[in-house]
Parts: C-alpha cells; structure tokens; sequence
C-alpha cells in the first residue's frame, strides 16, 4: 500500500470544501458519492441529492467559515479522517457560531477523493 500525504490531501480539502460552500453551496455534489452520509445537526441524509438538498435549504444566504483547527489522520482502508473546528458567520450576525465537523474521505475506483461522511455539529455554551 503506498503512502499517502494525508495531511497535505486533508489541507487541501477542507480549503475548497469551505470556499466551495461558502460561495455556493450546491456545488458540493462532486465531492460526494450516492453512498455518502451526511449528519447535520442529529439529521441524516444518505446520498448526493439528499445531501444537497439539505446543505441548500439551510436557513442562511451568506456564510463564512474561519477554521480554527484541522486535525487528520490515515484510516486502514486507505483513507482519511479530518476533524475540523472553527467558527461561522451567518447573513449579517456579528456573534461568531462555534463548529466542529468531521469528514471521513476515501477514493473511488478512478481514485478520486470524496467525502464518505461528514458530521457537522454547532458547539454551544
């Protein structure tokens, strides 16, 4: 098994993953697969339409991610787990919402990398 730069790939990825989702939200598709799990906030979505579907239909227009933290490490199948913490702005709040989200990535068969689960949780208190 080759090795992989997995805190390069995962530096690389969080940046066009907040950029991406930041700009526009529904161009996330690419990054998931119909195998896919999104956990936003306890809901479940499995799949790339459903996922969308519910990244889009979040209730904001504007948002900004500032990371805080960006921790990964390699997974025995080849992939990677990153666990991001950070702050958001929504529309035109001033008060920052802490976050923290993980992401497990993995490649297809072309040896793309996708998402294959994503956890977003808001920190309170």
């Amino acid at each position: 098994m080759a090795t992989i730069d997995f805190q390069n790939i995962a530096t690389q990825f969080v940046e066009h993953y907040y950029t991406t989702f930041d700009a526009d939200r529904k161009n996330l598709a690419g990054l998931y697969r119909e195998n896919s799990m999104l956990t936003f906030e306890s809901s479940q979505s499995l799949g790339v339409a459903s996922i969308v579907e519910k990244l889009t239909s979040l209730p904001f227009q504007k948002i900004t991610h500032k990371i805080s933290a960006l921790d990964a490490q390699p997974t025995p199948n080849g992939g990677i787990i990153i666990l991001v913490t950070g702050q958001l702005l929504v529309d035109e709040e001033q008060n920052p919402l802490s976050y923290s989200q993980a992401f497990q990535l993995c490649q297809d068969p072309a040896g793309q990398w996708f998402v294959f689960n994503d956890i977003f949780k808001l920190v309170y208190g």
